[in-house]
């Protein structure tokens, strides 16, 4: 259930109403909006199913949210979140590309990927220092070396950074380094995690589990914002189906559904969704047509000698090419790189 509150409603009535909603047991989430204040109700709804709420101050009226997720819903917050970080917006007009090498590999292989990711335009680095990995053979990146490898390349280059985090042990660790944490496919559903998370109130990439569906998604993306954090983005890189010419499968269809269930913005990883460079940019531009609000592409100087993912690596005159070709799709769906 969502309160509508009266334009004009005071804080003393606000505070007055978010009381009354602790007393019956439940957790209140306000969302100002600029004419009105939303508060969304969490928890076992059936003391408040007889509550006079309709009758206190202030209140214009109750709004029941029949769909599970209640914080990431539309019917909670009708705008589109709009995270702000150092002067990068993601999930406004402009189309945030996040970029860099699937593993920090070394000094000179990062900083050589920031530096043609930054002319190219993208905003963000992107570059894993713990890799999660199907094999335990295969190269499991540089752990606190590699976050400290992206630290220096953000203050080289100015490019926020993101990068995965895969315990809730080393949440205030990699908090310290990144910007931006990334969950990552295989722990979207790692509830302790994203308890973590969202207790440590940095902006949050959620991606989509490989077998989930966007429900399941949107549910995860609960966990954290329960939590007060509202800085969450999610993200769609390629579910497993029946096909095996590409290494997922990414659902376009997903990009346009989740913006109208939910507020938060969404990225895609044309990347991880298809497996295959050559496909990497074709993706792209259908992600950007259908409303991606990022774009997250893995960018490596040297794909034939990547610890990780070179198959679907870009090179930097090709990942140059794809900003190229994407600045005037953007335009024409109203949008700008």
């Amino acid at each position: 259930m969502i309160i509508v509150m009266k334009q004009g409603a005071t804080q003393a009535q606000v505070t007055n109403v978010t009381a009354r909603i602790e007393q019956w047991g439940c957790q209140a989430h306000i969302s100002e909006g600029e004419e009105r204040t939303i508060i969304g109700i969490i928890g076992n709804g059936r003391p408040l199913d007889r509550a006079p709420i309709e009758r206190l101050s202030g209140v214009e009226r109750t709004v029941p949210i029949l769909r599970p997720f209640k914080l990431a819903s539309r019917d909670f917050h009708p705008k589109d979140t709009v995270i702000d970080l150092n002067g990068v917006s993601i999930g406004g007009d402009q189309i945030v590309v996040m970029a860099g090498p699937c593993a920090v590999e070394s000094r000179e292989q990062l900083l050589e990927t920031a530096r043609v990711v930054k002319a190219a335009g993208a905003k963000v680095l992107r570059g894993g220092a713990y890799k999660p990995r199907t094999s335990p053979y295969s190269f499991q990146g540089l752990g606190e070396e590699g976050l400290k490898l992206l630290a220096e390349a953000r203050e080289e280059t100015g490019l926020l950074v993101i990068t995965e985090v895969m315990e809730p042990d080393l949440v205030p660790l990699v908090s310290s380094y990144a910007d931006i944490l990334q969950i990552g496919a295989r722990s979207m559903q790692n509830y302790a995690l994203l308890h973590a998370v969202g207790e440590a109130q940095k902006p949050v990439m959620l991606k989509r589990g490989m077998m989930s569906t966007m429900e399941e998604l949107l549910m995860s993306a609960e966990y954290i914002l329960s939590h007060g954090n509202n800085r969450v983005m999610l993200c769609e890189r390629g579910i497993r189906t029946f096909e095996p010419y590409t290494r997922n499968t990414l659902d376009v269809s997903a990009l346009p559904m989740l913006k109208h269930l939910s507020h938060l913005p969404v990225i895609a990883d044309p990347s991880h969704g298809t497996g295959k460079w050559e496909l990497v940019e074709p993706v792209a531009r259908a992600a950007v047509a259908a409303g991606a609000d990022g774009i997250l592409v893995e960018v490596h100087p040297h794909p034939e000698e990547a610890l990780s993912d070179g198959a679907q690596s870009l090179k930097p005159g090709r990942f140059t090419t794809l900003m190229n070709h994407l600045g005037p799709i953007a335009e024409a769906v109203g949008r700008r790189l």
